[in-house]
């Protein structure tokens, strides 16, 4: 309907109905002009009421709140609406709440001190390829859940030789992670004898 408004002046509401037509849309001049004369909606003034009383919860609540609280607060205040109509407008509209939800708990500290070696002095740098990788675990936010991530990168080259990804933080990710990174290389024939290695900290 926009794009035939807005071109209905240069070539007619006719001929573009014509045009849209033959391009696959159909829709019929008839179409055109009952939309435009059709009364609005009982639906959609109520939805642009409730709109704007959801903007104003909104931002009267600084942006941080999400549709569960804009739609306690509308009914606190004896304006009847369901919450899927809130999430429904608010999505629409673009406004959306501020989760707090903390993250996961990745790090268990140990019982006691620290006593493995360091056995790269903290000098992350390598002449050659296959002299030094350093691994990394980290964590995101999906539609699933948290899901935690692990790999392995060539110090030399800054390429990652494996990964892999898990719901939950066990051993298993790391090495699973590590294996890949062996089989990388070894799948391209390179050596891996002279490899350093460092237990994570």
């Amino acid at each position: 309907m926009d794009y035939i408004d807005e071109h209905k002046h240069e070539f007619g509401v006719e001929p573009i109905c014509t045009t849209l037509s033959a391009a696959g849309t159909q829709i019929a001049p008839s179409t055109y002009y009952a939309a435009k004369t059709r009364p609005v909606s009982a639906r959609r003034l109520r939805d642009e009421q409730l709109l704007v009383e959801i903007r104003r919860v909104h931002e009267a609540n600084y942006g941080v709140y999400g549709a569960r609280k804009v739609h306690a607060q509308l009914r606190r205040e004896g304006i009847q609406v369901a919450r899927c109509t809130v999430e429904r407008l608010m999505r629409a509209a673009g406004l959306r709440g501020i989760s707090r939800a903390k993250g996961p708990r990745t790090t268990v500290p140990g019982r006691g001190p620290d006593t493995r070696p360091d056995l790269v002095p903290r000098d992350f740098t390598a002449a050659a390829s296959n002299q030094l990788w350093v691994a990394d675990i980290t964590y995101c936010r999906t539609f699933t859940g948290w899901v935690s991530a692990a790999f392995i990168i060539d110090v030399f080259s800054r390429w990652v030789l494996g990964w892999q990804l898990s719901k939950s933080l066990r051993t298993d990710l790391a090495l699973d992670a590590l294996e890949m990174a062996f089989w990388t290389r070894q799948r391209v024939g390179q050596d891996v004898a002279g490899l350093r290695q460092t237990p994570p900290r």
